[in-house]
């Protein structure tokens, strides 16, 4: 598998102080794994994470490697400067990419695209000052992907959501609208915290994929496949893509009749994008 993370559509956690699963994640068809220094670690455990997280990056090839990203502490905590130090060692060494937890200004992304020049770097907006600053965050140097918070950003604003999410309908616009306008791909929703029923999980990344995400963030393996299919395109999709594409070579004219439907520039740049997003 050879995904970076502006095409990948699964990003599955994997907690820093167990990476004895690391082959599992990766091995799990995730097109992304997400190394966790954050939530999911304990405040005195993250010294002994990061220590053997940099251990056991010798032990990656370096494919492994480029699919591998950190999320690193927020820049308010006593734990981010040596989460930056570890992201300056590894981006050294073949580093995915960073994910900097509660992003809400600029100046922490700065900081990291010089420490860990050329490494993706995808800012995880979970608060209402994050979100006033989406725009500029979505155009920062170094920025590959917008990604949502979006259990953290209703704590933050005190939001009483019902499964359906419709109180953040706005908000998910919102990201894809600031992705658009930065010319990033499509950005990354939140977690699927139900792991017994698989419906959840559909209804969610389906939903993510109509307002537009294309990548979604997932805490099991057994999510991942899910939400591969669900925001990638349809095999019939793609076979369509491959003969409208394959009939328009032949055309000379700007728009043709293709299998009973007007064929322009909008339908072939959609079969296009099909195309692209079959990985």
């Amino acid at each position: 598998m050879n995904i970076n993370p502006s095409q990948a559509r699964s990003f599955l956690f994997l907690p820093a102080d167990r990476l004895q699963r690391m082959e599992k994640a990766l091995s799990s068809g995730a097109h992304m794994v997400v190394v966790d220094l954050e939530d999911a670690v304990a405040p005195d455990a993250k010294p002994l994470a990061r220590a053997a997280l940099q251990e056991r990056w010798a032990l990656l090839d370096p494919k492994s490697r480029a699919r591998v990203a950190i999320r690193i502490n927020a820049v308010s905590t006593p734990w981010h400067e040596d989460d930056c130090g570890l992201v300056e060692t590894l981006a050294e060494n073949g580093l995915g990419g960073v994910v900097l937890a509660k992003t809400e200004s600029l100046a922490p992304l700065a900081r990291l695209a010089r420490r860990a020049s050329g490494v993706p770097l995808l800012p995880l907006i979970e608060s209402a000052e994050g979100l006033a600053a989406l725009d500029l965050i979505a155009r920062a140097p170094g920025v590959a992907r917008l990604l949502f918070g979006h259990l953290d950003f209703q704590i933050d604003l005190g939001l009483q959501c019902g499964a359906d999410e419709r109180e953040l309908d706005a908000v998910r616009l919102a990201f894809v609208m600031a992705s658009r306008r930065a010319g990033l791909p499509g950005p990354v929703d939140g977690v699927t915290v139900d792991l017994q029923h698989t419906e959840q999980l559909e209804y969610d990344t389906l939903r993510s994929k109509r307002f537009g995400f294309t990548g979604k963030l997932c805490i099991h393996p057994n999510q991942v496949a899910t939400i591969n299919a669900s925001l990638g395109p349809t095999p019939a999709q793609v076979q369509w893509a491959h003969r409208v594409l394959g009939a328009a070579s032949n055309q000379q004219a700007g728009a043709f009749q293709f299998e009973g439907a007007m064929v322009d520039a909008p339908v072939l740049a959609r079969a296009r994008s099909y195309l692209q997003l079959s990985i």
